[in-house]
């Protein structure tokens, strides 16, 4: 259960209509998630997010599939159930298959089991991997 009610566009305001009308035009779609429907109502942190997402998520250095793969480990690392979700799904739309889902969860899984024993044995950063 959500902490705030999740807001339908007759009952955004105006600012927060604009960023949902751009989220629906954006995605080419007439669906808006849930995690967007909570920040409208705080329609300043609403847009906020919605641009640096745009921002971030871009195509860049990293492709855009690299960065939605980046992005489902750091919320599963994190714990946010919706986000594991959300961007499992949307890394599966720009083409993450399903053996490169099992291989990046194998690594998570690896990466969390080694940075707790690192962390559990204070093991001190080498020298030469210090930047």
């Amino acid at each position: 259960m959500a902490t705030v009610r999740l807001l339908t566009d007759t009952e955004a305001g105006a600012e927060a209509l604009a960023v949902l009308d751009d989220i629906r035009a954006r995605r080419q779609t007439d669906y808006v998630n849930n995690f967007w429907r909570a920040l409208a109502n705080d329609p300043a942190l609403l847009r906020a997010t919605w641009e640096r997402l745009q921002t971030v998520m871009a195509a860049g250095a990293l492709d855009p599939l690299a960065k939605e793969m980046i992005y489902l480990a750091v919320s599963t690392a994190n714990g946010c159930d919706y986000c594991v979700h959300s961007h499992t799904a949307a890394a599966r739309a720009k083409g993450m298959t399903e053996a490169q889902h099992a291989e990046l969860l194998a690594v998570i899984a690896m990466a969390s089991q080694t940075n707790a024993l690192a962390t559990a044995l204070s093991v001190p950063v080498d020298e030469r991997f210090m930047a």
